[in-house]
């Protein structure tokens, strides 16, 4: 049940900023797709700025919203 709810509340989120932690990376960027399986990020801090990246929804430790000022 979890897992259906925030698959939905990521995919309310799109467009948003966001910093995705797993296991082993921390990724910054903004949400572009979501599937129930997939999260798809498009860099934008650092040297892969604007490569996406394919994150799977069950890898996913924290996701986090950070406000912009």
């Amino acid at each position: 049940m979890f897992k259906r709810l925030f698959y939905q509340e990521l995919s309310d989120r799109l467009g948003a900023r966001v910093e995705v932690a797993t296991d082993t990376n921390l990724i910054e960027g903004l949400v572009v797709r979501v599937t129930p399986e997939l999260l798809e990020v498009t860099i934008t801090d650092g040297y892969e700025s604007g490569t996406s990246q394919f994150i799977s929804i069950d890898a996913i430790n924290y996701v986090r919203f950070p406000q912009t000022i």
